[in-house]
């Protein structure tokens, strides 16, 4: 959540598939295997201010069904592979560091370091308690006496999915990044932002549409919770070490089917986008979030990311809040009989619409 730049260009970072598809930037992970039934592309990037050379902040893990693992170090991509990473098994993460608590690169890049430790999980238990684990473990490693004083520890937000083969991707959420499903219809947020629009929705001081507005039909640079730095969900004034998942049990009605650590069942044809806040840091983000149905339908996830960053940097919204930008676009290209792609609509109890 730093401030990036006026001027679009510079540090540009492409990861993608082997899914052939018309690039004209280079991506330096076109070795990336996803397999037949995942079609993946990404991009991180930081672009150069006129008045100051920015630093990305944000982050991405990729692990492919091979165990290559792709993240950023230095504001730069390092490949490497993991060993015993069992076949077909694949991991996506996006991070966005928080600039403004000092160390927010470095507090995404130590996640994204983590989470190359963390063995492929097969649960949704045992990703929830992998995770928890780091959390705590980065935690320790960042905080300092004055914690709650002059000093205030980073920390990242984590959208993550893993994917074991064969079977539907696990959601683990932390902070304000997002999850989209995107179909010809519409963009939908899979997840909720970690916002304080949320906390008072939570208390119930808001209700459904209010909660839209503040969140997707306008842009808060404030949260309520990040991995690593904690959360004050119960109190804005207190910061607590440890993650709350929102759930069921403490999400108003009109957000149950939108926990933060759940199965997602993919839609047939649908494009899913993990990206950081960058992509919707405006006055009004819901009129260029409405354009990805159309900008998105491209023959292969590769464009799809190629016509996503073209367009923001040629036709930006108004009144842009220049920041960091990182996304993974993912498509679910499953052959017959594949359980990992559900023909029937996601969310089961979508989102209205408010436009």
């Amino acid at each position: 959540m730093t401030a990036a730049a006026d001027v679009f260009s510079a540090k540009l970072w492409s990861f993608a598939s082997r899914a052939p598809a018309p690039a004209p930037m280079t991506r330096i992970t076109d070795q990336l295997n996803f397999g037949p039934a995942l079609d993946i592309a990404a991009r991180s990037l930081a672009s150069i201010s006129k008045l100051q050379v920015p630093e990305n902040q944000d982050n991405l893990l990729i692990i492919d069904v091979d165990g290559r693992a792709v993240l950023l170090r230095d504001q730069s991509p390092q490949t490497t592979t993991l060993s015993g990473w069992p076949p077909g098994h694949v991991r996506l993460a996006v991070l966005d560091g928080m600039g403004g608590h000092g160390h927010g690169r470095q507090a995404a890049e130590a996640v994204a370091t983590g989470l190359l430790r963390i063995p492929a999980c097969t649960t949704q238990d045992e990703l929830d308690t992998q995770l928890d684990q780091l959390h705590h473990q980065l935690q320790a490693r960042f905080s300092r006496p004055d914690d709650h004083d002059t000093f205030r520890r980073p920390g990242t937000t984590l959208t993550l999915l893993e994917i074991p083969p064969g079977r539907p991707p696990m959601l683990f959420h932390a902070g304000d990044s997002r999850l989209y499903q995107i179909t010809e219809q519409a963009a939908q947020a899979l997840t909720v932002d970690h916002v304080p629009a949320t906390a008072f929705a939570m208390h119930g001081m808001l209700g459904e549409d209010e909660w839209w507005q503040q969140v997707h039909g306008e842009h808060r640079a404030q949260i309520s919770q990040a991995y690593i730095l904690g959360n004050a969900f119960a109190n804005p004034q207190i910061l607590d070490d440890g993650l709350l998942p929102l759930d069921r049990a403490n999400l108003p009605l009109f957000l149950h089917h939108l926990a933060d650590r759940r199965t997602v069942t993919p839609q047939a044809g649908a494009t899913y986008l993990l990206a950081t806040d960058g992509f919707w840091s405006c006055a009004r983000p819901q009129p260029w979030i409405g354009r990805w149905p159309s900008l998105l339908a491209q023959p292969s996830a590769g464009a799809a990311l190629d016509a996503l960053f073209s367009d923001y940097a040629r036709n930006p919204p108004p009144q842009l809040h220049i920041d960091n930008l990182s996304a993974i676009v993912i498509r679910f290209n499953a052959p017959k009989n594949d359980s990992n792609v559900d023909e029937t609509a996601l969310p089961a109890a979508p989102i209205p619409s408010h436009f």
